[in-house]
């Protein structure tokens, strides 16, 4: 990150200065100039510790000065000062002179050229001199007032904590506080189902939602939805009980999530496939009474230790309920819905959120992604990502239709594009690396795509270059980049593309209406235009906390310092706004990561790992920005009687408590984890040996020539997984099992594409082996 941050909307070579008078009665004494301006440089560039180019004397080269603005005062910031001025070699005396990107001169000088900010102190003025191509002159004049703010402070109260205090004027924190909020939107005092019931009424006979070959009429999803939703009140259902959802994305699936809206509960999307073990778990924390099912969806259910009473939706519906609108009361505040998030400590944590923000959400994407009456929108995405709820209801609003697509046609992506095709999707959202899939597949059987109008991604940074792909492919399609989080009702920014972005990274744009974004450091306090800092919500987006989990909920969730009574969401994710005033995207500082769309505490993945037999030590790193790899320490070999087990049992372990996008692709085994000098686990270094083991074949001897691909067809499939997995093809042997090379299903559609289809994701999952998979090329199709 640079120390200063680029702020403006026209960068043209050259310099410009901007001068404002000292008010009297501020010091001038170098040290207090020094102190002041590495802390505007620690609020500029979001660190603790900053290297000024001082000129320590009139006339002198400036020379580096390393300082830390942390927690102490200003009395300690002026101490290390004098400390370092005692040591010349701590500035760097008798170096080589250096550039300096910012250069502070308290005795006037005019520094040398080409330097992006030099401050400059004389009489009873303070100069800048900036590159033009970097700073526009409001930003100039913002960095001088917060050296005036800064100065004023340490004047006042020279005990108080240096970094403690705002620079920002009050200009720029009501520009922050009100002018980079969404725009304000009245909301209609219904909610979605309701919202969709007046649907119902003005057209009963058009189509709601189409899955396969089967599809059901407005009038006959309200009807389904109006009879189980009966069926929960008849079984004691009150307002914001919870009823947990365990079923396929299926119409039922859909009428289902409409009745427990409809009866006042709490839906709660569990997938069926989901491992017992986290079944219960959910339930338990969510104190759920209620579950919704069908049969078929009950496998890992019926292994769940719950007293949670189960209903059959065939059941429900031979109760014979009336088919008519409930009309049961539902408040904008009331809870509409918990998702299950990973959370740190082992446990996931189940976010609520409440209606108003949900009718919120829905609003934002029927405006931003165009989705209006006769508007095909497709449902994609699992239950437990949250992203699936907009995507299911957004159309019922408007007059449109959602068109549920099969996870097996999702696995296929030449016969999903074509369903998108044939169904005539005109919305869909899809996580990046998805994309880049479908992509592949329009690069290599090119189509018409007649009524697809918008295309967001989400879930995951999508990068510049797949934003280029696109628009080289489809420049008539809109692309969206959507942000947000479970706890603040899903996305709260779009950035609506119609071509590529000019900046390096593509921005998460402006928040939504009604959402309030800002950009603070550790004490909520704005920082500066433009600096990285936490991105924390406010508003109608933010909601009620983990259910059940108070001190979680408190760490995450406070009340907003700017309007009291409103709540405050901590996300996690650092950021800082663009001159445009779109919010970009830095990263995360914490052991959090998106993996394909799903939002991963890394804790909760090693403290299942530690309840491994034989795991004394664990730690799980990302390889490539889409692989879990898990590093254990044990004492001795596998199998040598020790109760050590090998990867794959390992990885079976892990299955039992975490869902599939939660276990590691590979397992390796050590002696003991690297540390660092602090005694910490040395991630950094398991990252890079899990690359190098990724690389080395895991042993595979393909290097050394003993197990390398020997046939044609072998060669071809290495190639293949060589440009999928992104693992050299001179370390992938023919016994070389797919998913222990880090293989996803995802990864086996790329696969099947690359291989021209001559194989199908079916024959990878069955033929996982180099040579078996090679086989199959060789193997004659069947006249």
């Amino acid at each position: 990150m640079e120390t200063i941050p680029k702020w403006t909307l026209d960068p043209v070579p050259g310099t410009a200065e901007y001068e404002v008078p000292l008010p009297e009665g501020l010091p001038r004494e170098p040290r207090t100039l020094l102190a002041v301006h590495a802390r505007v440089l620690a609020a500029l560039s979001g660190e603790r510790e900053v290297t000024v180019g001082y000129v320590a004397a009139k006339g002198e080269r400036p020379r580096p000065c390393p300082l830390t603005v942390g927690t102490g005062s200003w009395h300690d910031l002026l101490d290390r000062i004098r400390e370092a001025e005692a040591d010349p070699a701590a500035q760097g005396a008798g170096d080589e002179p250096a550039a300096f990107e910012t250069v502070l001169d308290p005795h006037g000088g005019r520094g040398p050229e080409g330097t992006l900010l030099h401050v400059a102190f004389e009489d009873h003025t303070l100069r800048l001199r900036y590159r033009t191509d970097v700073l526009d002159a409001d930003a100039a004049a913002r960095i001088a007032g917060y050296h005036l703010t800064a100065l004023t402070h340490l004047t006042a109260d020279p005990d108080s904590r240096a970094g403690g205090q705002s620079l920002l004027s009050d200009v720029e924190l009501r520009f922050q506080l009100d002018g980079l909020a969404g725009p304000h939107r009245e909301l209609p005092d219904r909610r979605v189902h309701e919202l969709f019931e007046e649907r119902v009424l003005a057209h009963p006979d058009a189509v709601a939602a189409v899955r396969g070959d089967q599809e059901w009429t407005y009038q006959e999803l309200n009807s389904r939805a109006n009879q189980l939703g009966r069926a929960l009140l008849t079984r004691g259902l009150r307002p914001e009980d919870v009823v947990a959802v365990v079923m396929e994305r299926d119409l039922d699936w859909m009428a289902a999530v409409l009745a427990v809206l409809k009866a006042g509960g709490v839906y709660l999307p569990i997938e069926p496939h989901f491992p017992a073990e986290r079944i219960t778990a959910t339930l338990d924390r969510a104190a759920c009474e209620l579950v919704l099912t069908e049969h078929g969806s009950t496998t890992t259910l019926d292994e769940a230790d719950t007293d949670a009473r189960v209903l059959h939706v065939d059941a429900a519906y031979a109760e014979n309920h009336p088919d008519s609108d409930l009309g049961i009361p539902v408040a904008a505040g009331q809870l509409a819905y918990i998702y299950f998030t990973s959370g740190s400590t082992g446990e996931p944590k189940g976010a609520m959120c409440e209606h108003a923000g949900f009718l919120n959400h829905v609003h934002a994407k029927l405006d931003d992604l165009g989705v209006g009456e006769g508007q095909v929108v497709a449902q994609t995405a699992p239950q437990c990502f949250d992203i699936s709820l907009w995507q299911l209801v957004s159309a019922l609003l408007v007059g449109g239709r959602t068109l549920l697509v099969e996870q097996e046609v999702i696995l296929d992506v030449p016969r999903f594009v074509d369903t998108i095709t044939g169904g005539r999707v005109n919305v869909l959202q899809v996580v990046p690396s998805y994309l880049e899939a479908v992509l592949a597949e329009l690069e290599q059987r090119p189509r018409e795509l007649p009524d697809l109008r918008c295309v967001s991604v989400t879930g995951e940074a999508v990068k510049k270059e797949l934003v280029e792909r696109w628009f080289a492919a489809e420049p008539g399609i809109r692309l969206v980049n959507a942000y947000g989080l479970t706890e603040t009702s899903d996305d709260t920014n779009h950035e609506v593309m119609s071509r590529v972005p000019d900046q390096d990274r593509v921005p998460l744009g402006r928040p939504v209406a009604n959402v309030r974004v800002y950009v603070v450091d550790e004490d909520l306090s704005p920082v500066p235009l433009g600096a990285p800092g936490e991105i924390v919500f406010s508003g109608v987006c933010v909601g009620r906390g983990y259910v059940n989990d108070p001190e979680r909920t408190r760490a995450a969730f406070t009340t907003d310092p700017y309007r009291p009574g409103e709540r405050l969401y901590r996300s996690g994710d650092h950021g800082r706004w663009l001159p445009d005033g779109k919010l970009e995207f830095l990263g995360r500082r914490d052991s959090q990561v998106k993996i394909r769309g799903f939002r991963i505490e890394i804790g909760e993945i090693e403290n299942a790992l530690l309840r491994v037999p034989g795991v004394r030590d664990g730690a799980v790193v990302v390889v490539g920005g889409t692989r879990l790899v898990a590093f254990c320490a044990g004492p001795d070999a596998p199998g040598s009687g020790s109760g050590r087990l090998g990867a794959g049992a390992v990885r079976e372990r892990l299955a039992v408590s975490l869902p599939a996008y939660m276990v590691p692709s590979a397992v390796h085994w050590r002696e003991s984890l690297p540390l660092t000098a602090n005694g910490k686990t040395d991630r950094k270094t398991l990252t890079k040996l899990a690359g190098e083991l990724d690389s080395a074949g895991n042993g595979s001897g393909a290097e050394d020539g003993s197990h390398a691909p020997g046939t044609a067809s072998e060669r071809r499939v290495a190639a293949a997984w060589a440009q999928v997995l992104g693992i050299p093809g001179d370390r992938i042997g023919r016994r070389d099992h797919f998913f222990d090379r880090g293989g996803t299903s995802l990864a086996a559609v790329k696969l099947a594409i690359a291989l021209d289809r001559a194989i199908t994701l079916k024959d990878v999952t069955r033929h996982p082996v180099l040579a078996d998979l090679a086989g199959l090329l060789d193997t004659p199709a069947p006249s």
